[in-house]
């Protein structure tokens, strides 16, 4: 076998840690977010939970690792070094655009990058040796099927999450923790969470997984019964339950059902992501590393043959601790803080959006709605921390997000959880109207921004990957150390403009006096909250602030 053909094997080998590593920086981060923005759980305790869930979800990932690693493009087209330079040049450039974009605290799809990368390299390797007739590696329906799937996903998540934030809100109002209001209305809320969690994630997201009782409940119970009466009845159940509970509990139960709604929303979304995105960044090397094992010759046979090999689940679960590796680093607390700002009920926010941005947020304004916020008034911890969502809307967040993402897992199809966690919190926030006020036109400039990006992340995964696919290719190890240079240049570059970029904002954030109060009661300064010398709160300069 070609040596060079050895060396980038384990060359990609190497580069899937790193890409494990940033996945858990971005597109793991989104994971924890409402739940740390709730201030529920310390961001190092919401981490290793949520990271356990990503572990065992990783195991799972079956369905979704196939449509990865076979789905995007047909390696049987392809010669065996081919097929390798292909998977070996998605990390090449996948690596240095998600710490680019964690640098900057920008949440980016791990999932598109993936599509448009395998797309951009396996296109331009193949056009370039077999001329227009090359195209055909591309599996064009597959590829329109996923895209569509991430679109339908985006769109789902962020209906349902108003819809679901404006009922919920309207039965508990600014208090979801009132005893009398969560009695009244806790229940049936509860109950509808649970059932479409147990619904999503077990019924439908491990629908691939051969459990007997969960078989006999989808062929005999539900065959019988059908989905809706099994749905209401589901509902019915979990709400009697939750009722239940919390009359045993008593005011400890009351303080803490959204809260507990909230942490299980968590660790069902990290579940969901295990399944899920962990097909971004373990399908290209652990495929590589299949080839070169059992490929014998160089043939296009022997490619489609070796393409079959089922990937471990040891392998997996291995790629899955490395994923929340990353979530604990630095970087990902960028993307948190970022993310939570966004969405935040406290009317001033220390987050950046380009002017464009702003520009056409203010156009976007003039439609906002009027009256006050529904959300609660914002308020700091004791130990002076922003509580940047209650706990009902963080359990909506979370709900949706993991049942989006489960119903997507079911059907084989690798969706976006940036995609669909950024979507629930947009939406939520429209819904409980945070995002009309105070800093209204940063918040939607940044959401802007990040929409832009995903785009933008498209076009330059798949042109750079067609480029860095044929300078490998046709100059071998020449073109192997260029393409890793300019990872490692680009890679330099981003972090100094986003350090930069970071003292810019908390400059700003220790020069500006915060008003965090609406700005019709003339704003106040919040009670509690200690104030530094530079004006601002000394919550407002920590983790996520």
């Amino acid at each position: 076998m070609d040596h060079f053909i050895t060396i980038i094997t384990f060359l990609g080998l190497g580069m899937l840690v790193w890409d494990c590593v940033e996945v858990g920086r971005n597109d793991a981060a989104n994971i924890i977010n409402a739940v740390f923005g709730s201030r529920i759980l310390s961001r190092r305790t919401a981490i290793w939970l949520a990271g356990a869930a990503v572990v065992l979800g990783a195991t799972a990932a079956t369905p979704v690792m196939e449509t990865a690693r076979t789905g995007i493009f047909e390696p049987g087209m392809l010669t065996l070094k081919q097929a390798i330079v292909v998977y070996v040049t998605f990390y090449l450039v996948d690596t240095v655009l998600l710490y680019s974009y964690s640098a900057f605290g920008m949440p980016v799809s791990s999932t598109a990058c993936l599509i448009f990368s395998l797309m951009g390299a396996s296109f331009g390797l193949s056009v370039t040796t077999r001329g227009l007739q090359g195209a055909g590696v591309v599996q064009w329906g597959t590829v329109g099927t996923v895209v569509s799937a991430i679109l339908f996903s985006i769109v789902i998540s962020g209906i349902a999450g108003f819809l679901a934030q404006r009922v919920f809100r309207a039965a508990i109002r600014d208090d979801s923790q009132d005893r009398e209001s969560v009695l009244l209305h806790g229940p049936w809320i509860a109950g509808m969470m649970l059932s479409w969690l147990a619904w999503f994630m077990v019924m439908k997201g491990m629908n691939h997984v051969e459990w007997p009782l969960i078989e006999s409940l989808r062929t005999d119970f539900i065959g019988v019964y059908g989905y809706t009466v099994v749905l209401l009845l589901l509902w019915a159940v979990c709400t009697l339950l939750v009722y239940v509970a919390l009359i045993l509990a008593g005011e400890w139960g009351t303080r803490r059902l959204f809260q507990g709604m909230a942490v299980l929303g968590m660790v069902c979304m990290g579940f969901a992501f295990g399944q899920n995105d962990l097909a971004n960044c373990a399908s290209p090397g652990l495929s590589a590393l299949n080839l070169w094992q059992n490929a014998r010759g160089t043939g296009e046979e022997a490619v489609e043959i070796a393409s079959r090999i089922e990937i471990g689940h040891w392998q997996l679960f291995v790629c899955g601790l490395l994923i929340v590796l990353g979530m604990s680093t630095r970087h990902a607390q960028r993307v948190t803080r970022a993310a939570v700002n966004t969405g935040s009920q406290f009317d001033r926010v220390a987050l950046y959006a380009p002017d464009w941005c702003q520009a056409v947020a203010r156009g976007l304004l003039w439609f906002r709605p009027k009256g006050r916020a529904l959300a609660p008034e914002p308020r700091l911890t004791e130990r002076g921390k922003k509580l940047h969502y209650d706990a009902l809307r963080a359990s909506v967040i979370m709900a949706v997000t993991a049942s989006v993402i489960a119903l997507a897992s079911s059907h084989g199809l690798p969706v976006s959880t940036t995609y669909v966690a950024f979507a629930a919190v947009v939406a939520t926030g429209l819904a409980d109207r945070v995002m009309a006020r105070g800093d209204a036109e940063v918040k939607v400039g940044r959401a802007i921004w990040v929409m832009f990006s995903w785009f933008l992340t498209a076009m330059i995964a798949f042109v750079s990957t067609a480029v860095v696919a044929n300078l490998i290719y046709f100059l071998g190890l020449v073109g192997l150390a260029l393409a890793l240079a300019a990872n490692l240049s680009v890679r330099y570059v981003a972090k100094k403009r986003s350090d930069a970029q970071e003292e810019r904002i908390h400059r700003r954030t220790r020069n500006t006096q915060w008003d965090d109060r609406d700005e019709e009661q003339g704003g106040r300064q919040l009670p509690g909250a200690p104030v530094s010398a530079g004006g601002s709160t000394d919550a407002d300069l920590g983790d996520a602030s």
